[in-house]
């Protein structure tokens, strides 16, 4: 028996509806309206708009939202939303309303709304604007001057977190070479839910000359420790101990640790510590504090120094990169005599010296008995040709010498027979 054509379709679209594979499309609602945008505290951006008009009456609304390129969505049913953002650049955000949570479901027209960073010359702000919380009490702030701008700028820093009820001003400025900054009280709150929030930020100048710029410091991240204060070194069971104390307002479990060793004053090792607990210890049944950590393969008759510093670790924290500085270093051990390393400089020397000079003369013997010299027959000759002339010039000077004394002898003769005539 054959079924009428319209009855078949019928039974096949309540078939798929009981089924779920093919649900009537819903209406599509309209917008929403009188979408706005402010801004509250330093970063707090706030987007509120109002149900759209002519809803359906069976539509139970719901509001979907996202921020530029489609990011961080959200379905609600609320009729605003927030966001903490810095406001350097220009943010939007676009809001549609629809009757279901279901994210395949199409919303309606999407409106938009956006907020552009405060007016002024981009290259006069401030660059490299960053935070650090140090030892859960203070927050230093630095920065660098932007390009456009004067060298006698005087800069103002607000900042806000959710513990304070109005925008403070920073007073503590400072420089560190090219670097200017502010630092001020930020001390962590007893109550949990301090570590999720925020600190705002804006650097601006006073006389409005340059743009203010912002940022956003979570209180999980650029957290730097205090350096931890050592408090005995001893060799016990073949090892060498370090018991030092955490900085305050930390605990054990949210640090990590390094140990450095410098070994009579030659070998330097550093030492990762990841289980601070020492076995079989009187003092740790004494002190409750105490942490500890078993150096191996260091001698009790050497002469030790030992330096730790910590870190934030990601039990407790985002971000675990800045270490705290090196403790104050205490040292264990007979410490060697400095006379003698002076008296061993001193005497290298003269020793290597006076080597090298045997050793000089001795290689200067060996090239003579290894390489004679040979005789320069210019020499040879020169000596003969040199005494046969000096025997000639002495004969010459001797026929001279007997011709003056006979001429001499002459005179004396002729004058003599003179004499004898004349009388």
């Amino acid at each position: 028996m054959e079924r009428p054509a319209g009855l078949c379709g019928l039974w096949a679209l309540l078939l798929c509806a009981c089924s779920g594979g093919g649900a009537v499309p819903t209406e599509t609602q309209p917008p929403v309206t009188n979408l706005s945008v402010s801004v509250e505290n330093l970063c707090t951006i706030i987007w509120t708009w109002n149900p759209p008009e002519g809803a359906s009456p069976n539509c139970s609304l719901w509001y979907f939202s996202h921020f530029g390129d489609k990011q961080d969505k959200k379905i609600a049913p609320e009729t605003h939303r927030s966001k903490e953002v810095p406001l350097n650049e220009r943010i939007c955000l676009q809001v549609g309303s629809q009757c279901s949570t279901n994210e395949s479901e199409k919303p309606s027209i999407l409106v938009e709304k956006c907020i552009s960073p405060p007016e002024g010359d981009p290259e006069s702000a401030v660059t490299e604007l960053q935070c650090v919380w140090h030892n859960l009490s203070y927050m230093k702030c630095s920065w660098l001057p932007g390009k456009n701008t004067s060298p006698d700028t005087n800069y103002t820093l607000y900042y806000w977190h959710s513990s304070l009820g109005n925008i403070l001003q920073c007073k503590n400025f400072y420089r560190e070479g090219q670097h200017i900054g502010c630092s001020f009280d930020l001390t962590k709150v007893k109550d949990s839910s301090f570590e999720q929030h925020s600190v705002q930020i804006m650097v601006k100048d006073n006389a409005g000359k340059i743009r203010p710029s912002f940022n956003i410091v979570p209180l999980t991240s650029r957290v730097k420790p205090d350096p931890p204060r050592i408090k005995n070194l001893f060799f016990q069971n073949g090892g060498l101990y370090v018991q030092w104390k955490n900085p305050q307002n930390f605990i054990s479990r949210c640090l990590s640790y390094e140990v450095e060793v410098n070994k009579s004053q030659t070998e330097t090792q550093v030492f990762s510590v990841e289980d601070t607990r020492c076995q079989n210890l009187e003092f740790e049944r004494n002190e409750e504090d105490t942490i500890c950590f078993m150096v191996p393969g260091v001698l009790p008759d050497t002469f030790n120094t030992v330096r730790i510093r910590v870190k934030t670790n990601k039990l407790c924290y985002e971000d675990d990169k800045l270490w705290s500085n090196w403790s104050q270093a205490m040292s264990i051990g007979e410490k060697p005599n400095p006379t003698f390393y002076i008296t061993m400089l001193l005497i290298i020397p003269v020793v290597v010296a006076g080597a090298i000079i045997v050793l000089l003369l001795y290689l200067k013997r060996l090239k003579i008995i290894i390489f004679p010299p040979i005789p320069d027959p210019g020499k040879i000759f020169k000596e003969m040709f040199g005494d046969q002339n000096d025997d000639t010039l002495q004969w010459k000077k001797y026929d001279i010498y007997e011709k003056q004394t006979k001429e001499e002898t002459d005179s004396v003769v002729l004058i003599e027979n003179l004499k004898k005539a004349s009388q």
